[in-house]
């Protein structure tokens, strides 16, 4: 064989393989909702998410011993939490509406509450870095694409963990 068809059939051979590899990775690569340890850098889990991807995190209230949902958005490649449901004042709890935020009442039927409920929207703030301590009594419950998540299972009872939305090229 010539030394230029030999060259040429390398090239192309290089070529597929860089093409194939682009198939396999450029998918999956993009932007992710990341749980870290907060301490370590460790990280848990990635969850793939896009602009107007909304998620949630539930605990129970460890005063009043009712549970709170913390909604967030992402938007501009940043997390923005949304609304914040409860069931009861408590310390730590809004008691007072900021500019632009509404007010209302909610039926919450759920296996560990059932009954009326508050819900504070627009509050709009930027939480990039937000961070939550896994209880200990009571789990804390991540709901991102319509799936559950028990933190104590993923990160364990009492971990300092961290969100993020992160680019990766996996």
């Amino acid at each position: 064989m010539n030394s230029h068809l030999r060259k040429y059939i390398i090239a192309a051979a290089a070529i597929l393989t860089i093409i194939a590899a682009a198939a396999v990775v450029l998918p999956r690569s993009g932007y992710y909702l990341t749980l870290r340890n907060r301490d370590t850098g460790e990280v848990y889990a990635r969850y793939k998410m896009g602009e107007g991807d909304r998620f949630s995190v539930t605990f129970i209230h460890s005063v009043n011993k009712y549970p709170l949902t913390d909604t967030y958005e992402i938007e501009n490649k940043t997390i923005y939490v949304e609304e914040t449901t409860y069931c009861s004042f408590g310390a730590g709890v809004q008691t007072e509406l900021n500019p632009g935020e509404t007010l209302d009442k909610v039926y919450v039927d759920r296996p560990d509450h059932k009954g009326w409920a508050m819900v504070i929207r627009n509050i709009h703030q930027d939480r990039t870095n937000v961070g939550y301590i896994v209880g200990t009594v009571s789990d804390h419950v991540l709901n991102v694409n319509g799936e559950d998540v028990s933190l104590r299972d993923l990160c364990g009872k009492n971990a300092p963990v961290r969100f993020n939305y992160e680019f990766w090229l996996v």
